[in-house]
């Protein structure tokens, strides 16, 4: 697949970064069985990789701004294009010892995502997309599932976790879904299951309480592999909202609908 001049500086960033953290998830793993764990190591993981994109990109493009997980936004003299950056998305599979974390860069022009790049570099699987020009996982063309009925469906989505997201409104719109489709995934990095979605391994996929960077580049990724992604209330503010919703033009509808279903208490159920 020949890439463009602006991807291949994506490539090589995210690469770099990843390198590194392999590297230092080998030693989270061993870090495991320690009594003082391995968070603190995570976090300077975390940053590092951060650092090393952030130095590769400025290299490359030294008037574009940045908005980045750790260190937030950078201003640049070009007001009309923004790196959204997540050096780690999957922070907490990293934590642990799961093998299912990314690196994940977009760039926004003109308030518009352009291109997009979601790096497991312990899978070393690199899904790839600028717009008009499709979507990749390494050199093969990506489209997403074509299933049209729920019921043939396995989607993903986000659990929110301690102290964060409404977690009963979460068990209600799983109670929905799941009675719907043969199977819900969590998986722990919100750019890898946009990715999965743009490769078909994913019919769909939803998350609420995200930040830009979780799925700036899963964004691009789907539109360009076929799907369509909105938020819940089937706009198109995901960063405004922090919610987010894809699949195939059908799935992503029926899906969003199975979300928003009211819940309705059975009168055994009500009953004293």
């Amino acid at each position: 697949m020949a890439r463009s001049a602006l991807m291949n500086v994506m490539v090589q960033a995210a690469m770099k970064a990843g390198r590194g953290l392999a590297r230092d998830f080998g030693e989270v793993q061993n870090l495991q069985v320690s009594v003082k764990g391995p968070g603190d190591f995570v976090s300077q993981a975390d940053r590092k990789a951060e650092k090393t994109i952030y130095e590769e990109l400025r290299r490359a493009r030294p008037d574009y701004g940045f908005l980045m997980e750790e260190s937030g936004v950078v201003e640049g003299g070009d007001s009309q294009h923004r790196w959204i950056i997540d050096p780690l998305d999957g922070t907490t599979n990293f934590l642990h010892g799961i093998p299912h974390f990314a690196v994940s860069i977009a760039l926004e022009r003109q308030g518009q995502l352009v291109a997009g790049l979601v790096f497991n570099p312990v899978t070393d699987e690199l899904y790839s997309a600028e717009r008009g020009g499709g979507a990749y996982l390494n050199d093969r063309r990506l489209r997403v599932a074509a299933r049209r009925s729920l019921s043939d469906c396995v989607v993903g989505c986000g659990v929110p976790h301690l102290g964060r997201g409404d977690h009963g409104e979460f068990l209600i719109e799983l109670r929905h879904v799941m009675g719907d489709v043969v199977g819900v995934r969590r998986q722990g990095s919100a750019a890898l299951d946009l990715a999965y979605v743009a490769a078909g391994r994913l019919d769909g996929y939803w998350e609420r309480h995200l930040s830009a960077w979780d799925m700036a580049a899963g964004i691009v990724l789907v539109r360009e592999a076929g799907g369509f992604v909105t938020d819940l209330a089937d706009g198109h503010d995901m960063f405004g909202r922090g919610d987010v919703i894809a699949g195939n033009e059908v799935v992503r509808r029926d899906l969003a609908a199975a979300v928003r279903r009211p819940f309705k208490t059975s009168k055994s159920a009500a009953a004293p």
